[in-house]
């Protein structure tokens, strides 16, 4: 946007929306703050079109939204058919800004308005939404897709291995670790008591897992007879469990070969994108990892510095001070918890990286935790990544002569 570029440019008129599922409710301001309309608008094409062609008569607009996606997506849709820019404000910013203004009610047309004068009295507050809008718009749906179904395997994950645990202890600390191999949970479809897998043969048991899990069907067979020879009583209600444990198994093989092809197909999307190889050159950063940062923090333009940027991840420290008696530094709770996770993840993949491992070695040398250190190490990265995407140029490894500095962040 234009303001958080530094730019002087202004706009005519500030248009905030607080979105709805069937109704918006629009605000549009002048630069004096005087409003120019104040009305419910329905999340409909000829709608949208109406009154936002009735706007741009007055000059330059600029709509704010407080959700771009979902609900959002079509106002965003035909306001840039209509060469109208777009710019998004966070809810966490919005609910902050709304306690500067009189009253305590949450009406849309309040937040509306506060939508849009924050927009134009407060542009540093507001996010672009990005021009490349078809490629990333496909990796934010699929990634969100992704996000979901990690979810789904992490509760299914959960589930089986307390089932397994109810039945027999011994067969879940021996299975609950491999759940992430498709040749186990076959099995677990196939014979899902420990008296079903106790009727398969050794041989049996690698047949079934030998498509799926070759070199597990292997060694696993054994490990498994011997584990059920470490209990004899039945549990009560084992059979109704193997018939959880059978669809849970089921349920969780779907789930890891739908995650595996979604896989590829964000590989192969994110590699058309120009900043793909910019990202994914830095150690850590994996294709999830870069989907996420790029769907969150687009080419970073939105922000002015990467001091900005690790505040919005909540990796900025923050100091704490009463006088000379109260002080000190502790790690932010607020930022986008999505992308600090991203970014805490990548510094943690980044370790077998010689120039990270030798920043991570330094800081538990200076009695930070094993957390804390992976935190540094990610505050120290995001100027790297800024550097990165605002230059446009893959990661450079640093000079032999100062191995702690990363040349693509001077």
């Amino acid at each position: 946007m234009t303001e958080q570029d530094g730019s002087t440019d202004r706009y005519d008129v500030y248009c905030g929306v607080d979105v709805g599922k069937s109704e918006h409710h629009a605000c549009a301001l002048n630069p004096a703050g005087k409003r120019l309309h104040d009305k419910p608008l329905p999340n409909d094409e000829d709608a949208l079109k109406e009154v936002l062609g009735k706007l741009q008569t007055r000059g330059r607009v600029l709509v704010i939204i407080d959700q771009p996606a979902s609900i959002g997506a079509l106002v965003i849709a035909v306001a840039r058919m209509m060469g109208i820019e777009v710019a998004y404000l966070p809810g966490l910013a919005m609910r902050r800004i709304a306690d500067l203004y009189p009253g305590e009610g949450k009406t849309d047309a309040r937040d509306s308005f506060i939508i849009a004068d924050a927009a134009r009295t407060m542009p540093h507050t507001l996010r672009r939404i990005g021009t490349d809008d078809e490629t990333v718009a496909d990796l934010t749906v699929l990634a969100g897709y992704d996000d979901d179904l990690a979810a789904q395997s992490t509760r299914l994950s959960n589930r089986l291995r307390d089932a397994l645990l109810h039945v027999h202890p011994a067969l879940e600390r021996l299975l609950g670790k491999h759940f992430d191999r498709p040749g186990v949970l076959e099995l677990l479809v196939a014979a899902s008591t420990p008296d079903a897998l106790a009727r398969l043969t050794p041989q049996a048991m690698t047949e079934i897992m030998k498509p799926r899990s070759p070199r597990l069907a292997k060694t696993l067979p054994a490990k498994i007879r011997t584990a059920l020879d470490e209990q004899s009583v039945i549990v009560p209600g084992t059979q109704a469990f193997g018939r959880v444990i059978s669809g849970l198994a089921t349920q969780l093989r779907d789930i890891h070969l739908e995650r595996a092809s979604l896989g590829a197909e964000l590989e192969a999307r994110l590699q058309a994108h120009p900043l793909h190889e910019v990202l994914t050159s830095m150690p850590g950063l994996g294709v999830r990892t870069s989907l996420k940062i790029l769907t969150i923090v687009g080419d970073g333009s939105a922000f002015p510095s990467a001091a900005h940027l690790a505040a919005y991840a909540g990796l900025a420290p923050v100091t704490r001070r009463s006088g000379t008696s109260i002080k000190g530094e502790t790690r932010s709770r607020r930022g986008n918890r999505a992308l600090k996770n991203a970014l805490f993840q990548s510094a943690f993949a980044s370790l077998a990286d010689p120039t990270s491992r030798t920043y991570y070695d330094r800081k538990r040398a200076e009695k930070k935790k094993h957390n804390a250190a992976i935190v540094c190490l990610a505050r120290r990265r995001t100027d790297v990544i800024y550097a990165m995407l605002r230059d446009k140029q893959p990661y450079q490894q640093p000079s032999t002569e100062n191995p702690t500095k990363h040349t693509a962040a001077a």
